[in-house]
C-alpha cells in the first residue's frame, strides 16, 4: 500500500489520476553548491521563457484546442458486431476518454515522459536546465527536457525539426495551453494524439494492435512496454525487436520503482509477465471488400470523404459475415462451372435482400474483389431483359382491368415509334394466339408483355419503376416492357423485394446504424415501411411469378418451397438473369461480360442463372421455415381505372 501513498493523497484533487512527489535526492548528486547553481540557472531559464511568452505575438492560438477534434478511424462492422474494415487517412486513431485508459498506462507514460506533470505549469525548469547543460556541452540538441504539454503542442502546431528556437516556442505555447486546459484534459489529448508506431495514433488503436485488448485493460507490464515506445516507436516495437522492447519496458518499470509509484513486487511480477502480442492491423484490407466499399461510397455521399477518413464513425452493416462469405463462394464456384459450359470471361453479381426490412443480406459485386474492384452489384447498369416484365404485369393488375387469367393475344403486331416501325417478336419466333396472362409471363412471351404495356400506358409502367426505386433513364418506347434499359442488380433485387412484401417498402440499405466516436446516433435505419404498391396487384404478380418457377422458364429455380421469380435474357445474350423470392429473402443474380460482348448463343437466364440462384437459396434458407405467399384473395382488388 505504501507504493500508492502519493496517489491517494491527490485523489481528491484529480479524479482517477495520481499527483506525484518530485524525485527526491537531486541535491545529493554533487553537493549543495552545485544544487544552488543548478536551481538558479533553472529559474533564469524559466523566467526568460515567461518573458518570451509575453513578447511572442505570432504563435498559434492554443485556445482553439478547446474545440479540437482529432481525426479518427472509421470502423465498419457486420450485423453481429464483427469488425470488417478500418478506414482512415494518415492517422489510424480511436479517441477514448481519460477514465477509459488503464491507470497503469497513465503512470507508466508519466514516469517515462514527465514525472512532475501535475506540479509544473507547462514547463519543467529543472528538466530544461539539465537539457540545456547537456546540449551546450555537446554543441547540439541532444536532450529535449520536454514536458507532456510541450510534446502535445509540438505534435499539434510545430515541425519535428530539433532546434533551440523550436524548443523555446514549445515552452511558450505550453505555458499558454496550461492556462486554457486542465491537466487531465491535456493528458487525455496527449494520450490520444501521440504516435505509437505502425500507423497507430492514440492509446486505443495501439493497445488493440500490440496486445489485442482495450487500453482500459492493459496490465502494468504491457503499459510499461507501450510507454517505452514513445521515443522511437518503430525501433522499439515488439513486432520488430522484442529484446529491445523488453529493455525499454525494464527502464520504464525501473523509473516507476524509483519514483515509488510501484512496489518491488510489482516490478518483479511485471518483468516476469509473458507478453502476448496482437498483430499489425492498420494496413489490413477489408474482410468483405464488396460490402465495405459499398458502405464507404454511401458514407461519402452522406458525409463527404474527409468525414469518412477522419470522422471516427462506427458503422453497423446489415450483412452477416458468414452469410456473405457463403454468397461469395457460391459465385466463384458457378463462375468456374459456367466457364466450362462455354460462358468464357463471364462476370457475376448477386444481391440478396430481406423483403420484410429491405436490409441487404449479401452483396457480391464480381467473381473476385482482389482482381477487380468494380462493383457490378451497385455500379454496372445492364439490361434486365424479361426480368423487367413483372413491373409491366404489376401495373396492369394495379389498373383493375386485368387479372392473372385475363386472355391476351400472342399474335404479330407492329408499333410506330419515333425511329420507325417496331416489330416485337418472341424468343422462339413463334406465336401462341390467345393465352392467359399467367401463361404469357410463365413462358416469358414478349409480344403479350408489349401489348400489355401499351394497354396500360408506358408512362404508367415508368411510374411503377420509379416507385420501386429504379431511377435509371427510361423512355416510354414500345420496347420498354422487354427491359431495354440499364439497371443494377441492387435496383432489381430491391424492386422485387417490395413486390414480395405486398407493396410495403423501406429504402434498401446495407447500413443498419451509424454512431460517432462518442456513441451519438448519426443514422438509424430501423425499418419504417410505407405502403407504396397496391397489395392485391402485388399478390397477383407474385402468384403468376410462382407459375414461372412451377411450370415456366424458371423451373431450374425450384427449391421445394413456394418461390416467385422471373428469368431474364436479352436478345443478344449479353445479359442473363434470374431474380426470385421467398417471403423471407429476395435474390437477384446477373451474369454477363464486362466488355458487353455476347456470352454464348445459347445463354439463357432460365438455363444458366436459375441453377445458381437455386444453389445459393438452398444454402441461404437452411433452417428457415417454409412459408407460403398470401393469395390475392386476401386483399381487396383495385377498382378499374
Amino acid at each position: 500500500m505504501s507504493s500508492f501513498k502519493t496517489f491517494q493523497e491527490k485523489q481528491s484533487q484529480i479524479q482517477t489520476l495520481p499527483s506525484f512527489e518530485f524525485l527526491k535526492g537531486v541535491g545529493q548528486v554533487s553537493g549543495g553548491t552545485l544544487l544552488s547553481i543548478f536551481l538558479l540557472s533553472s529559474s533564469v531559464v524559466a523566467g526568460g521563457l515567461v518573458g518570451l511568452a509575453i513578447s511572442f505575438r505570432n504563435l498559434p492560438d492554443v485556445r482553439q484546442l478547446r474545440n479540437f477534434v482529432p481525426s479518427e478511424t472509421t470502423y465498419i462492422y457486420d450485423i453481429k458486431g464483427k469488425l470488417l474494415a478500418r478506414i482512415h487517412g494518415e492517422a489510424n486513431r480511436q479517441v477514448v476518454p481519460l477514465e477509459e485508459i488503464s491507470p497503469n498506462l497513465k503512470r507508466a507514460v508519466l514516469a517515462s515522459e514527465d514525472s512532475r506533470f501535475y506540479e509544473h505549469h507547462g514547463i519543467n525548469p529543472g528538466g530544461i536546465g539539465r537539457a540545456a547543460l547537456v546540449n551546450l556541452a555537446a554543441g547540439d540538441v541532444r536532450e529535449g527536457g520536454s514536458t507532456i504539454t510541450m510534446q502535445l503542442v509540438k505534435n499539434l502546431f510545430l515541425s519535428q525539426k530539433r532546434a533551440f528556437t523550436r524548443k523555446i516556442t514549445e515552452a511558450v505555447l505550453a505555458i499558454r495551453l496550461e492556462q486554457v486546459l486542465s491537466k487531465n484534459q491535456i493528458l487525455e489529448m496527449y494520450l490520444n494524439q501521440v504516435y505509437w508506431g505502425h500507423n497507430n495514433y492514440g492509446v486505443q488503436t495501439a493497445a488493440r494492435t500490440y496486445f489485442k485488448k482495450s487500453a482500459q485493460n492493459l496490465t502494468l507490464a504491457e503499459s510499461a512496454m507501450m510507454a517505452g515506445l514513445i521515443q522511437a516507436p518503430e525501433e522499439f516495437s515488439p513486432f520488430v525487436n522484442m529484446n529491445l522492447a523488453k529493455q525499454q519496458q525494464k527502464e520504464v518499470l525501473g523509473r516507476m520503482l524509483e519514483l515509488n509509484w510501484i512496489s518491488q513486487q510489482e516490478y518483479n511480477d511485471a518483468l516476469k509477465q509473458k507478453i502476448k502480442l496482437g498483430q499489425i492491423r492498420s494496413f489490413q484490407g477489408s474482410a468483405l471488400p464488396y460490402v465495405t466499399n459499398t458502405v464507404a461510397q454511401e458514407l461519402i455521399k452522406k458525409f463527404g470523404r474527409q468525414t469518412l477518413l477522419k470522422g471516427g464513425m462506427h458503422v453497423q452493416t446489415t450483412v452477416d459475415t458468414n452469410f456473405q462469405m457463403m454468397a461469395e463462394k457460391t459465385i466463384k464456384k458457378w463462375h468456374r462451372i459456367l466457364e466450362r459450359q462455354g460462358l468464357y470471361n463471364n462476370q457475376m453479381a448477386l444481391v440478396a435482400i430481406d423483403p420484410r426490412t429491405h436490409f441487404v443480406k449479401a452483396l457480391v459485386g464480381g467473381v473476385d474483389a482482389k482482381t477487380s474492384e468494380f462493383n457490378r452489384a451497385t455500379q454496372a447498369h445492364r439490361q434486365p431483359g424479361s426480368s423487367f416484365k413483372p413491373f409491366v404485369y404489376y401495373t396492369a393488375f394495379a389498373s383493375g382491368r386485368f387479372t392473372q387469367n385475363t386472355t391476351i393475344l400472342d399474335t404479330p403486331v407492329r408499333y410506330r415509334d419515333g425511329n420507325g416501325w417496331y416489330y416485337p417478336r418472341n424468343y422462339d419466333n413463334t406465336f401462341m394466339g390467345a393465352i392467359p396472362i399467367r401463361t404469357a409471363l410463365a413462358l416469358s412471351r414478349n409480344i403479350p408483355a408489349v401489348k400489355l404495356g401499351k394497354a396500360v400506358g408506358m408512362n404508367k409502367v415508368i411510374e411503377t419503376c420509379r416507385t420501386l426505386g429504379i431511377m435509371s433513364p427510361m423512355a416510354p418506347v414500345s420496347s420498354l416492357p422487354l427491359g431495354a434499359i440499364g439497371v443494377t442488380p441492387l435496383e432489381m433485387a430491391s424492386a422485387y423485394a417490395t413486390i414480395a412484401n405486398y407493396g410495403w417498402q423501406s429504402p434498401a440499405t446495407i447500413i443498419a446504424r451509424i454512431t460517432d466516436g462518442s456513441g451519438n446516433v448519426l443514422i438509424d435505419n430501423t425499418p419504417r415501411p410505407k405502403l407504396v404498391l397496391d397489395p392485391w396487384a402485388s399478390a397477383a404478380t407474385l402468384d403468376v411469378m410462382q407459375t414461372v418457377v412451377n411450370q415456366g422458364t424458371g423451373r431450374s429455380a425450384a427449391i421445394g418451397r413456394p418461390v416467385a421469380g422471373k428469368t431474364g435474357t436479352t436478345s443478344s445474350e449479353k445479359d442473363i438473369w434470374f431474380i426470385g423470392t421467398v417471403p423471407q429473402l429476395t435474390t437477384a443474380i446477373w451474369v454477363g461480360r464486362d466488355d458487353n460482348r455476347q456470352l454464348s448463343g445459347r445463354a439463357t437466364g432460365g438455363g444458366m442463372v436459375a441453377p445458381v440462384w437455386r444453389d445459393f437459396m438452398q444454402k441461404a434458407l437452411e433452417g428457415v421455415p417454409v412459408k407460403k405467399f398470401q393469395p390475392p384473395s386476401k386483399f381487396p382488388r383495385p377498382k378499374s381505372n
